[in-house]
């Protein structure tokens, strides 16, 4: 046999025996042995941190979500309100609007916005903070500003027939510094406050 023809046979049986091997472990060893880390070691993470009340899932904490009257676009006053989503918080289509900050139609959004959030809150425009008119850039960011939770305040316990110092309270409670003393903004989850709200509402 020629010697050519034997030698390319070796070569493309050891790539084959090669390829069978990377397969295995890329393609089935690993995975199995990162997921199960993952479910042992961080089971909430690993599965979305998802959140639930009596038994039922109601929404993850690293994604945000409509808190809007039932069938309609306008926010319920009754609960905090997150960042706005361009995407309406879907998780498939995340990613800012693309408008640079100088540009009109962006700069006439945010002043219409500030003007429904400033009159919905019952505040000034003034006090209304940035993040409560703009978009995060993924579109779907859970957390708010102390300062957004802080003008919803008096809204919100209205709204419950709740006491304004309870609620206040509630916030305070929920609020978390900044990671390691440096990172990141103090910031408020909304999902994690409004299920608080509603188990203070309910006694």
């Amino acid at each position: 046999m020629n010697t050519s023809v034997v030698n390319t046979a070796r070569i493309l049986w050891a790539a084959l025996r090669m390829l069978l091997v990377l397969t295995v472990v890329t393609g089935v060893v690993y995975p199995l042995v990162v997921t199960g880390v993952g479910q042992a070691a961080f089971h909430d993470r690993a599965n979305g941190s998802m959140v639930e009340v009596d038994g039922k899932e109601v929404g993850s904490r690293l994604i945000g979500q409509s808190w809007n009257l039932p069938g309609t676009d306008r926010p319920d006053p009754r609960w905090f309100q997150g960042r706005p989503s361009h995407s309406g918080y879907d998780p498939l289509a995340t990613g800012s609007g693309q408008l640079g900050a100088s540009d009109p139609t962006l700069v006439k959004d945010v002043k219409a916005a500030k003007r429904q959030v400033a009159a919905f809150n019952g505040v000034a425009a003034s006090a209304v903070p940035a993040d409560a008119v703009t978009g995060s850039a993924s579109a779907i960011d859970p957390d708010i500003s102390p300062a957004y939770a802080g003008i919803q305040v008096e809204r919100v316990a209205e709204a419950n027939g709740l006491p304004v110092p309870q609620v206040r309270k509630l916030v305070e409670d929920h609020t978390r510094g900044r990671t390691l003393g440096f990172l990141d903004q103090p910031r408020v989850n909304v999902l994690e406050l409004n299920i608080a709200l509603r188990e203070l509402a309910a006694t």
